[in-house]
């Protein structure tokens, strides 16, 4: 159990922080301050072939900006692949994780053939495909140079949890929460080029820096389902978790790099201060 708050924001370097960033920046780091405990800042750099260290830089100026401070050192998570590499060799040790060859277009035609297949909150559940080839045909693909990818076994990986206990989770305002490890299905959790997704380096980070409560948009929610089971098989602590609200521009879109929502450097450059900002947000948080 966790006897301390300790909380973090952790971008990736992709691209510019804009307002929804700076909201839930400040949101993690205000709640920190009022429990009297710390902030951490953490960089979520596994995507190498998207993110870039000026933007890195451009993290830290616009949160120290917007008066947010944070402890040092700030873990890079394209340092401790090693971390998530041992994360791996245990759920394999388990027997947890398959190898997968399929590409993008052979899992969408095998959806296409089977229309009730399983669907969950990112949409049609893999098909399990892999599962049922012979070992030395993936062996042999992955030999002759094919891409692939570790997938958890997510019905292996239930049957593994309920033998213990039901698999909760808590919000801030005390609701607990079940989760379901078949709600995502097989998972990927690294690939060929990869050695960690999102959800399975998050999940170890959060432990290694003993984070008691995440503070994140209500988008990953659902991502709760995916990071308590990875929780449960490591036997790694469950955070308390506060989703909250996303932030929407006056057209109700969603404030997102993807929309080229306005970064927090432009509106500088433009001439406004951080009280701005924090005025700003409040006047959006408040249409939500």
């Amino acid at each position: 159990m966790h006897t301390a708050f300790v909380t973090r924001f952790a971008p990736s370097p992709t691209g510019k922080l804009h307002l929804g960033h700076a909201f839930s920046a400040l949101t993690a780091f205000e709640a920190a301050q009022k429990a009297g405990g710390r902030f951490l800042l953490r960089i979520e750099d596994i995507d190498q072939s998207r993110c870039r260290d000026p933007y890195i830089s451009g993290i830290f100026e616009d949160l120290e900006w917007l008066g947010i401070t944070w402890e040092r050192p700030v873990r890079r998570q394209s340092e401790h692949f090693s971390d998530y590499q041992s994360a791996l060799d245990r759920l394999k040790s388990m027997g947890v994780l398959y190898k997968c060859i399929c590409t993008r277009k052979d899992i969408a035609a095998e959806i296409a053939r089977s229309p009730s297949a399983p669907h969950g909150p990112d949409g049609a559940h893999y098909p399990g495909t892999c599962k049922h080839r012979p070992a030395t045909e993936i062996a042999q693909a992955i030999s002759d140079g094919h891409p692939f990818a570790l997938r958890l076994d997510s019905m292996r990986a239930a049957k593994l949890i309920a033998a213990h206990n039901p698999l909760l989770f808590t919000d801030n305002e005390g609701h607990v929460h079940e989760a379901d490890p078949l709600a995502f299905g097989d998972v990927v959790l690294a690939r060929k080029d990869t050695p960690t997704s999102y959800h399975l380096a998050v999940t170890v980070d959060d432990a290694l820096q003993g984070i008691s409560h995440v503070v994140r948009g209500e988008d990953l929610f659902h991502a709760t389902h995916i990071h308590r089971t990875l929780q449960a098989l490591l036997g790694l602590p469950s955070p308390v978790y506060h989703h909250h609200k996303l932030l929407l521009n006056e057209t109700g879109r969603r404030l997102a790099k993807r929309d080229k929502a306005q970064s927090l450097h432009s509106l500088r450059q433009s001439g406004w201060t951080a009280q701005d900002v924090r005025e700003r947000l409040d006047r959006l948080s408040a249409n939500c």
